[in-house]
């Protein structure tokens, strides 16, 4: 068997006080190169291997960690981000580690200020955050990395050094898919990008969705098919959506490039004619579109995935010094009526 060296072996080869290993160890206080140097080499040679779980169950310390993400009773697609984050919370249970969730408003940017400012006020190790406001949220992470905490985005890129991980899709792909599905559905006619309550100009999820999607289209160099971009809101979607069909009586299928593919099958279902409709996730409004075919595919973006890897990144990082993977990127799940059951 291996032999499980101890701080006094490490220091009797050494030849160094235990004082002076456990400084190196640990990282703290000062020690001479020459000491450090012969430190490390012990420590490679033996291939020394200090028990993490221990050493965190003896560390008075409590590592928080403050997630922020949109309140799922506005918008039900954060709901499974809640299951994951407290399945994070219950596989490390033991250890010392607090998790709290920020809940803003996803249709008001004021409310993602305030709750950030809630959040500095508790002064946490790190934050996970779902930065739907882009200008905002890149303000807010420099923000926390000025203060020394770290910030790791889900489900929406941010690009800024001052995050230390992403996770989430290849948004850009993810268009790009939904673009091929549509050119298998759809052999000429319009082909309409729906945005519905987004403020286009700041939510770069949905522009590098609508880029990937646009990109596919123009290598596919196909003339039989026009591209439009549609952004609606609430409360009048429904009246403007009748109004954009009954403007382009070519419309033949469409793109949604949220989760609310629902309120658009809700309106399809009832026309004289099929539009074939792709949009996001795994609502159960959209599930039900989907299976009578009202809905052709659904891409599942997984964010209880998302947010369940968000948080057990910070904790492992906290509690075993594992190093935080800089993006981690989830496969996109093509659903159709075929196999969505597989995937409840």
């Amino acid at each position: 068997m291996n032999k499980k060296y101890t701080i006094k072996d490490i220091a009797e080869i050494a030849g160094v006080s235990k004082g002076t290993v456990d400084r190196v160890l640990h990282k703290r206080g000062k020690v001479s190169k020459t000491a450090l140097e012969k430190v490390n080499t012990v420590l490679d040679r033996i291939d020394y291997r200090p028990n993490l779980i221990a050493r965190n169950l003896k560390n008075t310390k409590i590592f928080n960690i403050c997630v922020l993400l949109p309140n799922p009773k506005i918008d039900i697609y954060w709901e499974g981000c809640i299951d994951g984050i407290n399945d994070a919370i219950e596989e490390f249970i033991s250890f010392n580690i607090a998790v709290t969730i920020y809940f803003f408003n996803p249709t008001n940017t004021n409310s993602f200020i305030e709750n950030n400012e809630e959040i500095l006020k508790t002064s946490p190790d790190a934050v996970l955050i779902a930065p739907l406001f882009y200008k905002e949220a890149v303000e807010i992470v420099k923000n926390y990395n000025a203060l020394g905490i770290i910030s790791v985005t889900f489900n929406n890129y941010l690009k800024s050094n001052a995050i230390k991980s992403f996770v989430g899709q290849d948004l850009f792909q993810s268009g790009k898919v939904a673009g091929r599905l549509l050119e298998i559905l759809v052999k000429k006619g319009l082909i309409a990008i729906l945005h519905i309550d987004e403020d286009y100009e700041n939510a770069i999820y949905v522009q590098e969705k609508e880029k990937g999607f646009r990109a596919y289209f123009n290598q596919v160099n196909n003339t039989n098919y026009t591209i439009k971009t549609c952004s609606l809101q609430h409360p009048n979607f429904k009246r403007s959506f009748y109004e954009f069909i009954e403007a382009h009586p070519n419309l033949a299928g469409i793109f949604v490039t949220t989760s609310k593919a629902f309120q658009v099958a809700e309106i399809t279902s009832k026309l004289d004619k099929k539009i074939a409709l792709v949009g996001y996730d795994l609502l159960k409004s959209n599930l039900n579109y989907l299976k009578s075919f009202d809905i052709d595919f659904l891409i599942h973006q997984n964010p209880k995935r998302q947010a369940y890897l968000g948080v057990v990144h910070l904790i492992e990082y906290f509690i075993f010094d594992k190093e935080i993977p800089t993006k981690k990127l989830l496969p996109i799940d093509i659903i159709n009526s075929e196999n969505a059951n597989n995937y409840i």
